[in-house]
């Protein structure tokens, strides 16, 4: 099949909800490298390593955090990507199977709501830093508040990412592929620059006079995890599919999970030991103070580096908001809703550029994801890989609501749900004393939310969510392999396509 007619297949399949064809997919990953990396070379990766040294942790302990939290939690994401490869299906799509046909509206509507703020917070994070930047060359006064600035910068940002974002998949991945290297190049140059000639205090640990011990330092640890070790990978969940959907099944799936894996790893732990160690000169987490005042020299490599990162981050997010708003079978092309929540975000970056703290702000935000993400991810990789062993017939999940093979609310996963988002809360301990539950307080502010969230809502699925699926199952014949007609022409692709459009339409 020529280029021309793959790109033909992807653009159609891709307006409307549905299976992703064999034919249409691409049989390398290095795309999905590419994909995770750009995703994550982004200033909020180096803001959020330098926040265990602003709540007090020394280098060593941040370290270990970063390093081993992203292990654990990358190698989960990992997970996802194989069920994404397998069906051909967006998670939220592939939810239905464990949520049921309409009960699979809460975790897409969550996803969409969750997409829209995370593109919101990408995009503002790095508008102080963009400021201080083109202070650093004469353009604006960095000490005054910049407000115009500010919001135009975001706007043309905003304008770039919706347009990639909006042409789809292949360009998605085209993008990645050809700006992530030169932001790697200049990535190299920044931690040469901070760690042979930069004064970082390599054995700091803490702030002199309050330096964190026993018991204390443990609580911090945690809730350092839940936000950027362990927590992160989690916030990533739910957009694996989405992507590697586009994976032919023929490619192994050991090469897949390692380049997606690296993919995320490499640069969230490079990014946040370079936020770490330049904390150590001040102890914060505002960007312009980390960057600006110690790469002056480099302020336009630095700048296009900074404005590249939401860009490559937000066109995942909007993607996401895209297909997740589909699966509320929200009759509207994927284009469309490209725009609307570039739209949504920006009046959400315009709310955060008036709003206070970045450190409590960035904690509160990624804290209180947690919360839904582990018990969705509990519940799915039980589904998925204990009931129905990674066998899903992918256009069962398209049947139209009140189809007899899909539960329509599987209330047995709803509960499973509610515990684990509870247990999520009882053991959190945020920096807003609505995120303080009951245990994770009287363990003196030690964080487990994470893992009670996933384990107690996987727990709960596996004790009563097998009936249900064995009732459904029994009667559709579980099967991974979507039933896509083999395409030999253009004409052919038309009537597939058209076909699968009208399956989804109905």
């Amino acid at each position: 099949m020529s280029s021309a007619d793959q790109s033909h297949i992807i653009y159609e399949v891709e307006q409307v909800l549905q299976p992703i064809p064999e034919e249409a997919r691409t049989h390398s990953v290095s795309g999905q490298f590419w994909i995770w990396c750009g995703a994550n070379i982004a200033p909020i990766n180096w803001v959020l390593g330098a926040l265990g040294v602003a709540l007090g942790l020394g280098l060593r302990d941040t370290l270990i955090v970063l390093v081993v939290g992203n292990l654990i939690g990358m190698a989960l994401f990992g997970l996802f990507v194989l069920m994404g490869q397998r069906t051909g299906v967006t998670g939220m799509v592939l939810s239905r199977a464990a949520f049921g046909r309409r009960g699979a509206y809460l975790p897409a509507t969550i996803q969409a709501a969750l997409a829209v703020g995370w593109c919101a917070v990408n995009t503002w994070i790095i508008l102080d830093l963009v400021m201080a930047l083109l202070g650093k060359i004469g353009v604006v006064d960095p000490d005054a508040s910049n407000y115009p600035w500010k919001i135009g910068v975001a706007a043309l940002i905003m304008g770039i990412q919706v347009a990639i974002s909006w042409a789809g998949y292949r360009t998605i991945a085209a993008f990645e592929r050809w700006t992530v290297p030169p932001t790697i190049v200049v990535l190299v140059a920044m931690s040469i620059a901070a760690w042979f000639f930069l004064d970082i205090d390599w054995g700091y640990a803490g702030q002199a006079g309050h330096i964190l011990t026993g018991a204390d330092r443990w609580v911090v640890m945690s809730g350092v995890m839940t936000a950027i070790g362990i927590g992160w990978g989690i916030t990533w969940f739910t957009y694996a599919a989405d992507y590697s959907r586009f994976v032919s099944r023929t490619m192994s799936r050991r090469k897949l999970y390692s380049a997606s894996v690296l993919g995320q790893f490499i640069p969230v732990v490079w990014l946040g030991v370079l936020g770490a160690t330049l904390a150590t000169k001040n102890g914060t987490v505002d960007p312009g103070a980390l960057v600006v005042d110690n790469f002056g020299a480099l302020a336009i490599p630095v700048l296009l580096l900074v404005v590249h990162g939401p860009i490559a981050t937000n066109i995942l997010n909007i993607y996401t908001f895209s297909v997740a708003a589909q699966a509320l079978d929200i009759k509207i092309n994927r284009r469309t809703l490209s725009l609307v929540v570039g739209v949504f975000s920006m009046a959400a970056v315009i709310f955060f550029i008036y709003a206070g703290d970045l450190g409590s702000v960035l904690d509160t935000w990624l804290i209180g994801i947690v919360a839904w993400i582990a018990a969705w991810g509990g519940i799915m990789l039980v589904h998925y890989y204990k009931f129905a062993k990674g066998h899903i017939d992918a256009d069962v999940l398209f049947e139209p609501v009140g189809s007899k093979k899909l539960p329509d609310v599987n209330w047995a996963t709803m509960a499973s749900f509610a515990v684990g988002v509870f247990f999520t809360w009882l053991f959190l301990y945020g920096l807003t004393p609505a995120l303080q539950g009951f245990a994770a307080r009287a363990m003196g502010g030690l964080d487990l939310s994470w893992l009670a969230g996933g384990l107690s809502a996987a727990g709960t699925y596996a004790l009563i969510g097998g009936k249900v699926h064995r009732r459904y199952a029994a009667g559709t014949g579980q099967t991974s392999d979507t039933r896509a007609v083999p395409l030999s022409s253009a004409a052919s692709t038309d009537s597939v396509v058209g076909a699968n459009a009208l399956r989804v339409e109905q």
